[in-house]
């Protein structure tokens, strides 16, 4: 017992005892003796109070920013919606367009060949290793194409012929290509040759028309059209225009280097020519 009044527990009793002896004198001089358990008991749950206050504050801004994280997410969900949208009819807007412009000139040419009947096409897709330009459209069978019809620009330039044809696309062999053939003539000169491609040109867009005397008159920047001959193309049909001359190796005839009336490694729209 001795040990325990030279204790720190002992001498921490005797201070708050000497304190609460001291706030009850106090309390008995200003007539609060009765109100004091009240008071210390306030004063002791003040800082429980803050604690609970702080914490209830702390609940209240996370329930706040979830909230507003909720809206914020929904927001955005729907900006790209809009933004979804928009960019479809954006696109809309430019397919609508193209039909526009393809159906203006279509009708330019059905005013040069009221004869022919048309199937307006896009072209959907590209070969990469193929060097001669093939491309696929968006028209088929359904749309009455058939193998073999001769696919022009919607200028009017002869472009290539159907190869095979699917329900609702085909594949297009162009005049870029060897196994394409087509008798042409010059149309300032009247001199006759074949239309055909040529592996050292199609690179460059480029095909070739042989055959022609080795003394003609033709010259650079003269008009090639079909002539009708094998009644594969009609004729009259715009090829393009000579670039260049040159000399076939046998020495007997001569080679002319020519340029499509339309640049056939970049055509978006084609019309074919399904009836005739």
């Amino acid at each position: 017992m001795k040990d325990f009044f030279s204790t720190a527990k002992f001498k921490i009793l005797v201070a708050l005892a000497v304190v609460l002896a001291g706030m009850m004198a106090w309390a008995g001089a200003n007539n609060r003796l009765t109100s004091a358990p009240q008071e210390l008991l306030g004063a002791a749950a003040v800082p429980f109070q803050k604690i609970g206050a702080l914490l209830s504050e702390g609940v209240s801004g996370v329930v706040t920013k979830y909230a507003e994280y909720d809206s914020i997410v929904e927001e955005n969900e729907q900006l790209k919606q809009e933004n979804y949208d928009l960019r479809q009819q954006l696109v809309d807007y430019d397919k609508l367009k193209a039909e526009n412009e393809a159906f203006r000139d279509l009708n330019n040419i059905r005013e040069q060949n009221p004869e022919f009947e048309y199937a307006s096409a896009f072209v959907i897709g590209r070969d990469p290793l193929d060097q001669f330009g093939g491309f696929t459209v968006d028209a088929g069978t359904l749309d009455n194409v058939k193998k073999g019809d001769v696919v022009v620009s919607d200028k009017g330039y002869l472009v290539g012929i159907v190869l095979e044809p699917g329900l609702t696309s085909s594949k297009v062999l162009t005049i870029l290509s060897p196994s394409l053939n087509a008798a042409g003539v010059v149309s300032r000169t009247r001199d006759n040759g074949i239309l055909t491609g040529d592996s050292a040109y199609s690179g460059d867009g480029l095909t070739t028309f042989t055959g022609l005397p080795r003394d003609t008159l033709a010259t650079v920047g003269d008009e090639i059209i079909t002539t009708g001959l094998g009644e594969v193309f009609p004729a009259d049909i715009l090829v393009g225009t000579v670039q260049e001359l040159v000399p076939e190796a046998s020495g007997k005839t001569t080679v002319a280097v020519v340029k499509p009336g339309e640049d056939i490694l970049t055509l978006k729209h084609v019309q074919i020519i399904i009836n005739r």
